[in-house]
């Protein structure tokens, strides 16, 4: 089983981060990852060591269903963020990982590293949302779901290596659509509902239908592997409590680290670094 007590004290340590970056030398080497999602696009950094430097990030309605669609939205947000960031640190950043869902790369690969690009970083590899996730989580056999604004990417993990990874088009949006249909709302307003915690608890039977979908998607992904745990990770796996209703679909052990949002970015920048350092192929 996923021991969480690592990841979840570096992922405390990104947000630690935000605002507050750790102060390093003006030679130490950076890396960073850049996750372009549905529903906000985060920059994280990391030194030589994997640990986190430095972190921001910022709503944006940029990508639908896992595909970019508004590609200078997307590039004016990133080039805002590493500006950001370089001036609190008071260096350049440059090399920079990025990720995008699974079956996407033939489609969608290649916008998302412009993107990167167009903002000024320099892209030396490209991954998959929730092999990402695992370079944090560090699974050696089960699945990590990688439950974002738009889809619901699986990888099924098997001796520490990847051996299925599909992503199907459903994820936080939907559940959004299903609260403001149900409660009056527009989109937005459903959006920043379903965000506040204090509001979990009641919206939870309303979204209930979506998340049994989401659990059907898994069913199909991990059918025919020995899966002994499944972890979530994603914005739509912050809902509390989501966990129990997929465990109880699926029968299987299902957990989540603390912030699950951040996994991803995170594990994209410890990608960047351990590409940097011919540690993996990406």
């Amino acid at each position: 089983m996923v021991d969480f007590e690592a990841a979840n004290a570096r992922l405390q340590d990104l947000l630690d981060r935000v605002g507050s970056l750790r102060p390093v030398s003006a030679d130490e080497p950076l890396y960073c990852g850049l996750d372009v999602g549905t529903a906000f696009i985060v920059l994280a950094v990391v030194d030589a060591a994997g640990e986190p430097v430095a972190c921001a990030y910022r709503f944006a309605s940029v990508v639908k269903d896992g595909m970019v669609v508004d590609y200078m939205g997307a590039v004016d947000i990133a080039r805002e963020l590493k500006e950001e960031l370089e001036q609190q640190l008071g260096r350049e950043l440059e090399p920079c990982a990025v990720a995008l869902p699974p079956g996407t790369e033939g489609l969608d690969g290649g916008v998302v590293k412009n993107v990167a690009e167009g903002a000024g970083l320099d892209v030396v590899a490209v991954f998959d949302e929730p092999t990402a996730a695992n370079l944090l989580i560090g699974a050696r056999d089960g699945a990590v779901v990688d439950i974002g604004g738009g889809t619901t990417g699986i990888s099924v993990i098997q001796n520490g290596r990847v051996v299925e990874c599909i992503d199907e088009s459903t994820g936080g949006t939907h559940f959004s659509l299903v609260l403001a249909g149900a409660r009056g709302m527009s989109f937005d307003e459903a959006e920043l509902y379903k965000r506040d915690p204090a509001h979990h608890r009641e919206i939870f039977p309303v979204v209930k239908p979506t998340i049994d979908k989401v659990s059907s998607i898994i069913a199909r992904a991990i059918d025919g592997y020995d899966v002994p745990e499944i972890v979530l990770v994603g914005g739509t796996a912050e809902l509390t409590g989501i966990e129990a209703p997929v465990e109880k679909a699926l029968g299987i052990p299902v957990h989540k680290p603390n912030h699950p949002m951040f996994v991803t970015p995170l594990g994209i920048a410890l990608g960047c670094q351990a590409a940097a350092a011919g540690d993996l192929d990406a």
